[in-house]
C-alpha cells in the first residue's frame, strides 16, 4: 500500500525544519521503547520533535496495519458505512487517515483523543490540508487515560494499550466498547501485543459484542496455550523521508500487528476461515493454516488436481479468507 499523496506531503512539511540527527536520535529512543515488552510509566512520546519523529518513523506503518484491519472488517460488513469516528490514543492521526481511506464515503465526524499535546498538535498540522473533510475538521482533544470516550459509530484504539497499566487497559476498552457501535482494538504483532489484544477480545466478548474480525467466531481464541499467535502483517511502500530516516534500501516494509474487531450487531455465521500463516507453495501443492467458524485451527491442503481451488490457493494471502467449504485436502490439525 502506498501512503495517501496527501499525508506524505504533510509529513514531509511537517519534518522540513527539523535536522536528520534530532530526528534519528528520536527515532533510535522511540525504536528501544517500542521493542521492550510490557507497559511505558508515562507516554512514550515526550516532545515535539518525539512527535515528529514518530509521525515520520512509525505514522506510515500505523496506517497501514489499521487501514488493513478496517479494510477486513468492511469485508466482513458489508454495510458498515460510519458516519462517526472516535481515534482513541490517536496521537498524530494515524487511524483517522485509515479510517478515511476505508471509509471515506461515509465518514463525516472525527474526534481524535490523546495524552499528549504535542502529538495532538502535529496531528492537526497534517489533516490541515487533506483531502478529506473529515479529516480537515477533526476534533483533536487531550486527555487522561482512561477517560470518557464520547459515543460514535467507529471507535479505534490502536497501539496505545502497551502505555497502561492492565487495570486502565480494561477500562480504556470497556468505556471505548461502550461508546462505540464497532471498535477496532490494534497493537503490535508481538507474543505481548497478542496477549493485550486476547484480553480486550474477552473484555469486548463479555460485554455482549459480537467479534466481526479477524476471528470468524466469538469463541475462544484456539491459538491460547500454544507456542503461536495471532498476527497479521501490512505491507507499506516507504517514502523518501522514511527510507533516508531509517537508512534503509527496501523501499517497502512490512508492519506486523494483532487486532480484534467486534460490533453491536449480530452476526450471520460467517461464511470463511482466515489464513492465518503465508500460504507455502509447494510444487503442485498449496498449504494453509486455517482458523475456521467452528474455533478450530487446521492446515488445508490444496493439491494442483484441484484446479480452480488450487489456483485461487494460490493467490491466497496472510490474513485473507478461505471458504471452508472449498475443495481441499484436510491437513492435521494444530499441535
Amino acid at each position: 500500500m502506498d501512503l495517501p499523496a496527501d499525508l506524505a506531503a504533510s509529513l514531509e512539511a511537517a519534518t522540513a525544519d527539523l535536522s536528520l540527527r534530532e530526528l534519528e536520535a528520536s527515532v533510535d529512543r522511540l525504536i528501544a521503547r517500542y521493542r521492550t515488552p510490557g507497559r511505558a510509566d508515562r507516554p512514550i512520546l515526550s516532545g515535539a520533535v518525539d512527535a515528529a519523529a514518530y509521525a515520520a518513523y512509525r505514522m506510515p506503518a500505523t496506517w497501514g496495519a489499521v487501514r488493513a484491519a478496517l479494510s477486513a472488517t468492511a469485508t466482513r460488513l458489508p454495510g458498515l458505512a460510519p458516519q462517526t469516528l472516535v481515534d482513541v490514543g490517536g496521537g498524530t492521526g494515524a487511524a483517522a487517515w485509515a479510517a478515511a481511506a476505508v471509509f471515506g464515503a461515509t465518514l463525516k465526524d472525527v474526534t481524535v483523543l490523546d495524552q499528549v499535546p504535542e502529538a495532538l498538535d502535529l496531528g492537526r498540522r497534517l489533516a490541515r490540508d487533506a483531502f478529506s473533510g473529515a479529516l480537515r475538521h477533526t476534533d483533536w482533544r487531550q486527555v487522561r487515560f482512561p477517560a470518557e470516550i464520547p459515543a460514535a459509530d467507529l471507535v479505534t484504539v490502536s497501539y496505545v494499550l502497551s502505555e497502561l497499566a492492565p487495570e486502565a487497559q480494561d477500562a480504556l476498552v470497556r468505556a471505548s466498547a461502550a461508546a462505540g457501535e464497532t471498535i477496532a482494538v490494534i497493537e503490535p504483532g508481538t507474543p505481548d501485543g497478542y496477549q493485550r489484544i486476547m484480553a480486550a477480545r474477552d473484555v469486548l466478548t463479555d460485554m455482549g459484542l459480537h467479534i466481526a474480525a479477524p476471528c470468524p467466531h466469538s469463541r475462544a481464541c484456539p491459538l491460547l496455550g500454544t507456542r503461536d499467535w495471532c498476527h497479521f502483517a501490512s505491507r507499506i511502500h516507504r517514502t523518501p523521508l522514511h527510507r533516508r530516516l531509517k537508512g534503509a534500501d527496501l523501499g517497502h516494509e512490512d508492519e506486523k500487528f494483532a487486532y480484534v474487531v467486534a460490533t453491536r450487531e449480530p452476526l450471520a455465521e460467517a461464511a470463511s476461515a482466515r489464513i492465518l500463516r503465508h500460504p507455502q507453495i509447494r510444487k503442485g501443492l498449496v498449504m494453509m493454516q486455517l482458523c475456521h467458524p467452528d474455533s478450530t485451527v487446521a492446515q488445508a491442503l490444496v493439491s494442483k488436481r484441484q484446479g480452480d481451488a488450487y489456483r485461487a490457493a494460490r493467490d491466497a494471502d496472510w490474513g485473507g479468507t478461505w471458504a471452508p467449504d472449498a475443495p481441499s485436502l484436510d491437513g492435521g490439525g494444530l499441535s
